[in-house]
């Protein structure tokens, strides 16, 4: 008989009674080439024959489960034919499919073209609802079963069917072929919009997930009538599995078994040592990076803020430092937290968490104590009162709290605060309500009321209040604004016309005023706190101008040739005129800018005649009192220029300069006429002092400095001497290691030889004594201060490890004993947390990170080019030891190009040299995984992946794995720590469509 189609063919074998392996023999007679099975239906022309009756046919369902052993037919196939089968009142039928379905459901896989296994996700989300409307109409069979009196019946195929659901969802593998399908969906929706949505319903791939929501709730409602617990826990139980398939990937575990978190410790003290100034959302964005990285729980990572800014407060030196860190602890942190709790769903939990955190703290009485007695107050109460201000705490909360903090406190404590002194908290928080009314004031027109503004700002120099202010305003974000109304004002005092004596005097003293206070702010904050956006066209004031091309600053070499200091040489001749002959300097129609300008060039003609023995000594003495007497800002101009000058001198030349900077650094001999001279000069004195401090320790020197009994430079020249710097730097990582926390001394200390030693230096050597550390526990201590340290520099830090280091220890061979655990484990870590922090990065380099020399070992274009045509010298270097290096790319995958990843997809800006950096990184691990040798490196490789997956983001598309290649997947499953579903959906990039078929391809087959 010739057999005309499918159909036929099977009608035959049912009459004839062949047996299954008969039927397979002559199928494959009767369609000798050609089409697949597939491409022919055959799954479903057996189902549609086999389903005929109200009972299925036996034996044509013995050739189906033939077919589906034997590989005749594929699970899509099989599965898509299951789910169009809808009449789920014919229970023998359905308890057959069932049956058929119970054979693969959890084993499914696919070993075709990435095509296909996508196919296998979308018939497998059809499969998944055709089972729950099979659940759903069951359940209401045996609704009306109860109700007639029969319900043996319906609970045997209910039964049945959520064993079979139960099968299905609780494969790992299943449920993440199912989320690639749900994402395929949605993709496949946007991209065809929802006009030719129609084309889609014919499809019989069409169930949506919408869909199977549907079924969900639809189904939780009859359940719920359900009389037999067994079967609706069951039930329960799929509904969760299946809801849980969208956010497969963030579930993270938190660490619950630890309390400290040295990183957090090390950023918040680093933070308020280093930059108070820097921008909030910056750091906040740090603080949540390290807080999923690192699985903390909220209470924990918010208690461990608060140890820290506790221990700032005790550890800080008294004085500026001192004030700095109340600032940061009272007036920034709680608004850190403010912007922290946007991160958090729910407000609520966020101020339970904040709560946990304060009664841990609580706990820490000691801890309180200390710093109760260094501020002479109870800091935890200001605390407290500060974050329910902000609606951090709720008003019972904080009644509980402080009550507690008051049993708990030592009462010792009480009775030896001193009255007479203002604890530094209370101050700080009163001084932030001043800063704005200073600024508003500072806004008022100058001309009007001179002597007003002079009031307001003598009442600022008195005592420690400018340091409260500026402390205040830094931590509030706004000194910039605070620095810019002072140089408008300055500006606004360097010329004078048709003015009285007094007129001429409140002038000076308001230039003289603003002029000390910007340098102080400079030398206290850095001078980019100073600087204006440069616009073109406007002209630049004068204090800008002059900090920028005159004032000595810690790595900053002045030339006192510069033209800056030769300015016109009458003007130089009537100040050197008026401050040799008059017997004090005049004041009215004096433009100071020009003076302050001139000084440097009067100072060096009088050094001459001094030196040429014209000027007797008392000459001098006279001259230096003239500079200070009246107006500080001359004698600061010239000591900078002085301190350029000492620097070109030999040894045998410098005795005069220094003499005279002592004489403009000691005090007056004449009497002083102006309003405020005692607070300015305490002002300049500080400022004389930094200015100095670098010139006088190259010249061996001493200049007494008028004491104010405070050291004004608490964190300068703290390297010890004759020692060489790489034994300072292990010597101070091992008592880091050993304490578990970083102190702000330290961190100065680190930032110190980062800033000598350069990066790579600093980098290649702390990175050699993690690797020599074989205590586990103290491996991932060292991690963790580790990154805190790098963040003294995190971008560069970052390009030297993953461009310089890593692929140093991967690539050579006599290295890779170094590579194993722990210390391996640990380096892997650490290069992910970096990697993740600086690709995330978006706040501007700090004031120490743009003074420091930008070093690029290699220029990172030649060393990372970005086309594709043209190999890096690093993978020139890898194809060199493989016979080719073509090796990366499967067999299958030829088409694929061996280094296209979801970046090149995602148009990244490859002129980035992190981006050309972690494109390269990942190249060299596709080709470790390719490459015929295993090792230590291949476990490393294995180590970096593992802590990628773990650190990963749900929807993470900026995350550092965009730059793997594709073909890259299938290498990582080989690794049997890999093989797992969650670790390839976490690996590939599942928004791109590319994405979806490599994850499937590669799930599929394990």
């Amino acid at each position: 008989m010739k057999v005309v189609n499918l159909r036929q063919a099977i009608l035959q074998a049912w009459k004839e009674r062949w047996s299954d392996y008969q039927w397979a023999i002559n199928m494959k007679k009767f369609f000798p080439r050609g089409a697949t099975w597939d491409i022919l239906n055959l799954a479903e022309a057996l189902l549609e024959q086999a389903m005929i009756g109200p009972s299925p046919n036996p034996l044509i369902l013995s050739y189906l489960k033939y077919a589906i052993s034997s590989q005749m037919v594929s699970y899509p196939s099989v599965l898509t034919a299951i789910s169009k089968f809808d009449d789920f009142s014919r229970d023998l039928c359905v308890q057959a499919l069932l049956d058929i379905m119970d054979m693969f459901c959890d084993r499914l896989s696919c070993h075709g073209k990435a095509e296909e296994c996508i196919g296998l996700c979308r018939a497998l989300l059809s499969a998944l609802h055709w089972l729950l409307r099979c659940t759903a109409a069951c359940t209401e069979r045996l609704q009306e079963g109860l109700e007639a009196g029969t319900p043996a019946t319906g609970e045997k195929q209910l039964a049945l069917c959520l064993q079979c659901l139960e099968k299905t969802l609780s494969s790992t593998k299943n449920r993440a072929l199912l989320h690639i399908a749900k994402l395929e969906e949605a993709s496949l929706h946007t991209s065809q919009g929802l006009g030719q949505g129609g084309t889609r319903a014919n499809q019989p791939t069409a169930s949506s997930w919408a869909a199977i929501e549907r079924c969900l709730l639809k189904l939780g409602e009859v359940l719920a009538n359900l009389s037999n617990p067994q079967l609706r826990s069951q039930a329960e139980q799929c509904g969760t599995l299946i809801r849980s398939i969208p956010t497969m990937l963030s579930v993270h575990s938190e660490q619950l078994h630890k309390t400290g978190f040295p990183t957090i410790h090390a950023l918040i003290l680093l933070e308020g040592t280093m930059n108070l100034t820097g921008e909030m959302q910056p750091l906040v964005e740090q603080l949540m990076m390290v807080k999923r990285m690192q699985h903390i729980p909220t209470p924990l990572f918010v208690l461990e803020i608060w140890k820290a800014c506790f221990v700032g407060l005790i550890e800080s030196p008294e004085g500026t430092q001192e004030l700095k860190w109340t600032a940061f602890t009272y007036l920034k942190i709680p608004q850190v937290l403010v912007r922290l709790k946007k991160y958090f769903h729910g407000e609520k939990d966020f101020t339970e968490d904040v709560n946990s955190a304060f009664e841990f703290l609580l706990k820490l009485t000691p801890l309180l104590d200390k710093a109760d007695q260094r501020c002479n107050c109870d800091c935890t109460n200001f605390l407290l009162q500060e974050c329910s201000k902000q609606g951090l705490l709720s008003e019972v909360h904080f009644a509980i709290l402080v009550g507690k903090r008051t049993a708990d406190r030592d009462p010792q404590l009480k009775s030896s605060e001193n009255a007479n002194i203002q604890p530094n908290p209370g101050l700080i928080l009163r001084a932030e309500p001043t800063v704005t009314n200073i600024l508003k004031t500072m806004d008022a027109d100058h001309s009007k009321s001179p002597e007003g503004l002079l009031g307001v700002l003598g009442h600022m120099l008195s005592g420690k209040s400018l340091d409260l202010l500026l402390a205040a305003a830094a931590a509030t974000g706004k000194l910039k604004s605070f620095a810019r109304k002072f140089i408008n004002l300055n500006e606004f005092t360097t010329h004078g016309s048709g003015e009285s004596t007094k007129t001429a005097s409140v002038r000076a003293l308001l230039f003289d005023i603003s002029f000390l206070m910007l340098c102080h702010v400079a030398q206290t904050y850095g001078s980019e706190v100073i600087l204006s956006e440069a616009s073109s066209g406007e002209e630049v004031p004068f204090f800008e101008t002059w900090m920028q091309t005159c004032m000595p600053e810690e790595g900053k070499i002045l030339n006192p040739d510069h033209p800056c200091f030769r300015p016109d040489s009458t003007k130089v001749e009537s100040l050197v005129a008026l401050l040799n002959n008059s017997s004090e300097m005049k004041l009215v129609q004096m433009k100071w800018h020009e003076a302050c300008l001139s000084i440097s060039a009067a100072i060096l003609e009088i050094l001459n005649a001094w030196e040429n023995g014209v000027l007797a000594f008392e000459s001098i003495q006279k001259i230096t009192d003239n500079i200070k007497g009246k107006v500080c800002s001359l004698a600061v101009c010239a000591v900078a220029w002085l301190v350029a000058h000492v620097r070109m001198l030999g040894l045998d030349e410098r005795e005069k300069s220094l003499q005279m900077i002592r004489q403009l650094a000691g005090p007056l001999y004449s009497e002083n006429t102006l309003q405020f001279y005692n607070e300015r000069v305490v002002i300049m004195n500080s400022i004389l002092e930094h200015m100095c401090a670098d010139v006088l320790q190259q010249t061996a020197t001493q200049i007494k400095f008028p004491s104010t009994g405070v050291d004004t430079m608490p964190y300068w020249n703290l390297l010890p001497p004759k020692r060489p710097i790489k034994e300072v730097l292990t010597d101070i990582f091992a008592k880091v290691l050993e304490r578990g926390w970083v102190d702000s001394r330290s961190i100065h200390i680190l930032d110190t030889l980062l800033h000598m030693g350069g990066v790579y230096w600093f980098c290649n050597n702390l990175i050699k004594e993690l690797l020599k550390e074989t205590r586990k526990e103290y491996t991932l201590r060292a991690v963790q201060l580790l990154y805190s340290i790098f963040c003294l520099d995190m971008q560069q830090v970052t390009l030297v490890l993953l461009g310089h280091i890593l692929p140093g220890l991967l690539t050579d061979s006599s290295k890779w004993h170094s590579l194993m655990d722990p210390p391996g484990t640990a380096l892997a870590k650490l290069a992910v947390w970096c990697a993740l922090s600086s690709s995330s990065y978006k706040g501007q380099a700090s004031s120490r990170q743009k003074k420091r020399h930008r070093e690029d070992i290699e220029d990172y274009i030649s060393l990372f080019p970005v086309e594709d045509m043209q190999p890096s010298k690093l993978m020139r270097l890898l194809s060199s030891n493989e016979d080719d290096a073509n090796i990366l790319s499967s067999p299958t995958d030829r088409s694929m190009n061996s280094s296209l990843s979801a970046s090149q997809l995602h148009t990244v800006n490859m002129r980035e040299p992190l981006n050309r950096v972690l494109a390269n990184l990942f190249l060299l691990i596709s080709s470790i995984l390719g490459s015929r040798t295993a090792g230590p490196h291949t476990q490393f490789v294995q180590w970096f992946m593992e802590e990628c997956v773990d650190c990963l983001e749900q929807d993470s598309r900026a995350s550092i794995l965009q730059f793997m290649p594709f073909t890259t997947v299938s290498e990582l499953v080989k690794v049997s720590a890999m093989s797992s579903p969650k670790v390839v959906l976490a690996i590939t990039d599942l928004s791109l469509p590319l994405g979806r078929q490599v994850a499937a391809k590669a799930i599929a087959a394990l």
